[in-house]
């Protein structure tokens, strides 16, 4: 006999949404425009204007600059946790994909000229190999663990919460385009980026229990005001690479070159918050990578790189190009972090506010 379902329980009204217009109520509030083509897009995303940019408009845009970076930024976002004032339905507006897709020609060309291409993954993998000995090198995780101040420590993990409260989440685009032994091995080492079924050791949320330590504001996107463009040229290209089927490779050796250079930088990186007196969370998120990564990274080499090149020996060269440009876009930050402060000066657009428990006591001072 045919069940129907009493008039009652068909009409009972489920939970509200957070934003009846059909935002993502929980989303990240929009940031100031940088730009002309930053500022088109945002007036674009909350109604106050319907032109965008035209693709002459984005091709003359410094590729690596902040308005562009911004308006990339924003335009991914939207495939992510969208922002609050933002209705849903804009992640597949073809106005701002048409936008979009220019910014992005402008980005991957420009990332491309700065690269040296080839096919030649091995001899690509190889520097990521090298450690300086001693720890004698010049990047930022060494100058990190040998001379920072917890004000430098604090900007480094503001900065690095735009891909680290959504870490793992970028490269997660790729599992349905691998196949075999890539894809085994892709899913293996993303289980344990997402905790490995415990939602409190999801890497994310340790590094939001990091910057709680450090007396940061833990909202997702809290910091994106503050991020220069080398900073979100880091986390765009993730986007791009794992966006694009066509780019698969490129993500790949992106993922391959983090995770093979991770378990060393996160031992300065804990090492460094322990010299400052950071809080046993902060340490934490670093130290539970020297471990992991150093397994991801054998991993990652012997089974999702030859595991992809074995299936489509033809993306070398985009393995190649994801690993170059990570190096790339990394140099590019590490330049700005390091000239700031070694300047006296802050690496950021903006200051950061005083610690959140010392607004707390000062507050209560006052009063």
């Amino acid at each position: 006999m045919k069940q129907t379902t009493s008039p009652t329980a068909r009409q009972a009204p489920g939970p509200e949404r957070p934003d009846p217009a059909g935002g993502a109520g929980d989303g990240p509030r929009l940031p100031r425009a940088r730009g002309g083509l930053s500022a088109g897009v945002l007036a674009y995303l909350t109604g106050e204007r319907t032109r965008l940019p035209s693709d002459e408009e984005v091709r003359r845009a410094d590729p690596f600059g902040d308005d562009l970076h911004l308006l990339l930024y924003v335009l991914y976002e939207l495939h992510y946790r969208g922002f609050a004032p933002v209705d849903e339905e804009r992640e597949w507006d073809p106005a701002l994909l048409g936008v979009r897709a220019a910014a992005e020609g402008r980005f991957l060309a420009a990332v491309r000229a700065g690269t040296s291409g080839g096919a030649d993954v091995a001899k690509a993998v190889e520097p990521l190999l090298v450690e300086p000995v001693g720890d004698d090198g010049t990047g930022v995780s060494h100058h990190l663990m040998r001379e920072a101040d917890l004000r430098q420590l604090r900007e480094y993990a503001a900065l690095r919460s735009l891909y680290h409260l959504k870490e793992a989440d970028p490269h997660l685009w790729v599992v349905p385009r691998l196949r075999g032994r890539a894809k085994a091995a892709m899913v293996a080492i993303e289980y344990d980026e997402f905790g490995a079924g415990r939602a409190e050791n999801v890497h994310a949320r340790l590094f939001a229990d990091l910057m709680a330590d450090l007396g940061l504001d833990t909202s997702y996107g809290a910091y994106l005001d503050a991020a220069p463009a080398e900073a979100l040229a880091t986390v765009n290209l993730m986007s791009l690479f794992g966006l694009h089927r066509s780019l698969r490779g490129a993500l790949v050796g992106h993922f391959a070159s983090v995770e093979i250079t991770s378990s060393p930088g996160s031992r300065r990186l804990a090492e460094a918050l322990r010299r400052a007196g950071a809080g046993p969370a902060a340490q934490r998120f670093y130290d539970e990578h020297v471990e992991a990564d150093a397994v991801h990274e054998q991993i990652v080499r012997r089974e999702v790189i030859d595991g992809l090149l074995e299936d489509e020996p033809w993306l070398a060269a985009d393995i190649v190009l994801g690993i170059e440009a990570t190096d790339l876009l990394e140099n590019r930050l590490a330049a700005r972090l390091l000239t700031a402060w070694r300047a006296g000066r802050t690496a950021l657009r903006e200051p950061l506010p005083e610690p959140l428990d010392q607004q707390v006591d000062a507050a209560a001072s006052a009063g």
